[in-house]
């Protein structure tokens, strides 16, 4: 049987990678079905136009264009909502993911009937091309903090992963639902225990847009950890 996926990549002023990102994706996912679910989250350059324009060329691509407050995680949740096969990955839509990685990912997902496999960089290795030192440190030290909830994960922040759409169906009224990482959202507040396996990714460099993360990021991020430790000792 022919694997069917719906690819959710949520972007933010990508005009410059959403073409040569749909033509690595063609090129990686050969006797595969598949959408392409490009969420455009009220970007200020000329995503939409360019969307609208490759939208015309591939019955594949099936773009949203938010209008509403800005939220990457939320992002997320329309393009899930708006997916038509059971199993989704969520990806980034700089070029930071790297698109020959999902088959490797589907059939370890297959294998062993997982419920996530997580595309997770190599943050121990200070040559990682992708990460710039200050983020690579932040990194280590949230999943260091996260390491409390014995997650079977080593990158709980990873954007790049492969899930059940069911999982979302079955958990999103306790998800905490907002901000930069959706991933870490599943791992602790999905009711059921969850199947996971890492797959190690090489995380690309970006080359043609700027970092979403920010204070306001962080913030919530705190927040969102702040709020599942008083959960988890109180509840």
């Amino acid at each position: 049987m022919m694997d069917k996926l719906s690819l959710v990549i949520p972007i933010l002023n990508e005009e410059k990678n959403i073409l040569p990102l749909t033509n690595k994706i063609i090129q990686n996912l050969t006797k595969i079905k598949y959408e392409i679910i490009f969420v455009d989250d009220s970007s200020i350059d000329n995503s939409r136009q360019k969307l609208k324009k490759l939208k015309k060329k591939y019955k594949f691509l099936k773009p949203i264009y938010r209008n509403k407050k800005r939220d990457l995680c939320q992002s997320c949740f329309d393009g899930i909502r708006k997916s038509i096969y059971k199993n989704i990955l969520i990806m980034d839509g700089d070029l930071q993911h790297d698109p020959k990685y999902i088959k490797k990912m589907l059939k370890i997902y297959n294998k062993y009937n997982l419920d996530i496999v997580i595309g997770s960089r190599k943050l121990l290795d200070g040559k990682n091309k992708g990460l710039s030192e200050p983020r690579r440190f932040a990194s280590i030290l949230l999943i260091y903090l996260f390491g409390i909830f014995k997650l079977e994960t080593n990158d709980p922040m990873s954007g790049f992963f492969l899930f059940k759409k069911e999982i979302y169906h079955e958990n999103k009224k306790f998800f905490f639902g907002k901000g930069f990482k959706i991933l870490v959202d599943f791992l602790i507040n999905s009711k059921q225990n969850l199947q996971t396996k890492d797959v190690t990714i090489d995380f690309n460099r970006r080359y043609n847009s700027e970092s979403k993360m920010s204070l306001k990021v962080l913030f919530i991020l705190i927040q969102f950890y702040l709020i599942s430790l008083v959960k988890k000792i109180f509840v």
